[in-house]
């Protein structure tokens, strides 16, 4: 029983510090991703960049990603990873200040070469998803 104890205790506290460090760390996570974005879109000749990530403030759980705003837009863009194949792709998606999204674009040469055999369906359910979890979220 005693050996028991000792594992669960164990097990508790190494869960407890894996939770503490993914929180403590979200700073950095949010900002290696803002530099990695940038840098896929600079790659891609495209001229709109990431200027700071934005905390989103929800009462219900959504989709699973991060909220940047766009440098001298009022536009944002959730970044966010689907399925396909068992593969995760990363994909960004624009949305205007109205709550709409405008564009879906894949953040990776793989995404680039995946994201044209994804079903309408799927990115139709990701789309709104995205925009609801938008009009919930308070700014």
């Amino acid at each position: 029983m005693k050996d028991k104890a000792i594992l669960l205790g164990w097990i508790t506290g190494l869960l407890l510090f894996i939770s503490m460090l993914w929180i403590f760390t979200q700073p950095l996570q949010t900002n290696y991703l803002l530099r990695t974005i940038n840098s896929v879109l600079i790659s891609n000749n495209d001229s709109r960049r990431l200027s700071a990530f934005s905390q989103q403030k929800s009462a219900n759980a959504g989709v699973l990603g991060y909220w940047y705003s766009m440098h001298n837009s009022t536009d944002k863009m959730f970044v966010f990873a689907a399925f396909r194949d068992g593969i995760l792709i990363p994909l960004g998606a624009i949305v205007t200040d109205k709550g709409s999204v405008d564009e879906v674009i894949p953040l990776s040469v793989h995404a680039v070469q995946i994201f044209n055999t994804l079903p309408n369906s799927i990115l139709q359910m990701y789309v709104s998803r995205i925009e609801s979890a938008y009009n919930r979220t308070i700014w």
